[in-house]
């Protein structure tokens, strides 16, 4: 079986109450109150049989999501079944999810079960389900319809019972409009639709998330509990985490292994975490910031400036700055940027005596 599935059979004794007893499945989803309604539509969702379709950025937690509808699902007992349908090559995408009969193809020496075979009885996850290719889409939607399946090669139907939870990074209905995903396709997949917000969209979820990998990490590596000091708490509150939930595991990973005791310091943190780029004197005159507007700033040799020293109030100061002029003075689209208000946006403006740029 490719590096890209995971077949998961629990006990076939297991019940739905799995999902009640993984702290992790609680704990990821988070306390803010976009994952809250969320996971109270999965749970609404979970004990019926209808397709869903996850949509979010990549790192977002939609494989978890998936898992966390079948332990609560009556198929908890099942498999579930999960393919990164990006990652099988369309020359074997067709015969590994439908499998494939003895002389199908050159090198098919025996029968041999699909993926979707495998998932019977329980959940089947396709993974960026956008990568598809369009015969195989085909041969799905056929499956979806009639519940039967005909591995490669084979004149004989075969019954499968499984109910499937497709995710995708893309705009699946652009890439229906643009003929690149069959409309009937998208239409089955999509009976409920859940989108996961990026992390930086629900910064009050990082703290917990953070802490419970901060925990897992420290239990992994037999060491005793550890702690974030508060400017580590602010740092990772205030980045932007472009890789989302995937992205704060590795870091925090990172941080409980380069710490030498049991509190994690800014310094213990990935240099993207800790150090964004600030302005340098020529980028700060080209936006029109410029070093007069931040005293005693000077670039170190590589053209970024040097704060490893720096108090908290300076930090923050000077990334106001450098996002505000990124946005060329919209303060809007700097607020957004820096998750606050746009009242509280300009109370630092004044607060930090910085002038709004023309924009």
């Amino acid at each position: 079986m490719p590096v890209s599935t995971r077949v998961a059979r629990p006990d076939r004794s297991a019940t739905a109450d799995l999902a009640g007893r993984d702290p992790f499945l609680r704990n990821i989803v988070g306390a803010s109150p976009k994952m809250q309604r969320i996971f109270r539509l999965v749970t609404k969702v979970a004990p019926t049989d209808s397709s869903v379709l996850l949509l979010g950025e990549s790192g977002t937690g939609k494989e978890l999501i998936a898992r966390s509808i079948h332990l609560q699902s009556r198929r908890a007992a099942g498999p579930f079944v999960a393919v990164n349908v990006g990652a099988l090559p369309e020359s074997l995408i067709e015969s590994e999810l439908f499998g494939s009969v003895r002389g199908a193809f050159t090198g098919a020496t025996s029968d041999r079960e699909g993926l979707v075979e495998s998932a019977d009885g329980g959940t089947l996850f396709l993974d960026e389900i956008g990568d598809m290719p369009p015969t195989t889409q085909v041969k799905l939607l056929r499956t979806l319809e009639s519940s039967e399946l005909r591995r490669l090669g084979d004149n004989h139907l075969r019954v499968v019972d499984i109910r499937v939870i497709a995710a995708t990074h893309r705009d699946l209905l652009a890439e229906a409009e643009a003929g690149r995903f069959r409309h009937d396709l998208y239409y089955r997949l999509n009976v409920v639709q859940i989108e996961l917000p990026p992390l930086r969209e629900r910064r009050e979820d990082v703290g917990l998330l953070a802490s419970y990998f901060l925990d897992r990490a420290a239990r992994k590596n037999g060491r005793p509990p550890m702690r974030f000091t508060p400017e580590v708490e602010d740092l990772l509150e205030r980045y932007d985490w472009p890789g989302n939930v995937r992205e704060l595991e590795n870091a925090i990973e990172h941080a409980a292994a380069v710490t030498e005791g049991p509190v994690v310091r800014p310094a213990d943190l990935p240099t993207a975490v800790r150090s964004p780029r600030l302005l340098t004197r020529w980028a700060g005159a080209a936006t029109g910031v410029t070093a007069a507007a931040a005293p005693d700033v000077a670039p170190d040799a590589a053209g970024a400036v040097a704060r490893d020293d720096w108090p908290l109030t300076r930090v923050e100061e000077e990334h106001i700055r450098l996002v505000l002029a990124r946005h060329r003075g919209n303060a809007t689209a700097a607020a957004r940027q820096l998750g606050i208000s746009r009242t509280t946006l300009w109370r630092k403006l004044k607060q930090y005596g910085i002038t709004r740029l023309a924009g």
